[in-house]
């Protein structure tokens, strides 16, 4: 693979990734998102299977 064809993708990939990187600011904000996610994924569940504590 020639030069610019590598520089090519290597730009094109960190654009890609940008977003990825960019979405949770530190530790605690990644903490809380995947927190977030799994209360979702258990309220969904226990809505879905009718599930009361």
């Amino acid at each position: 693979m020639g030069t610019k064809a590598r520089l090519a993708l290597t730009i094109a990939a960190l654009m890609a990734a940008a977003p990825l990187l960019t979405a949770c600011y530190t530790t605690q904000g990644a903490g809380e998102d995947l927190s977030a996610a799994g209360k979702g994924i258990s309220n969904t569940a226990d809505h879905a299977t009718g599930y009361k504590p």
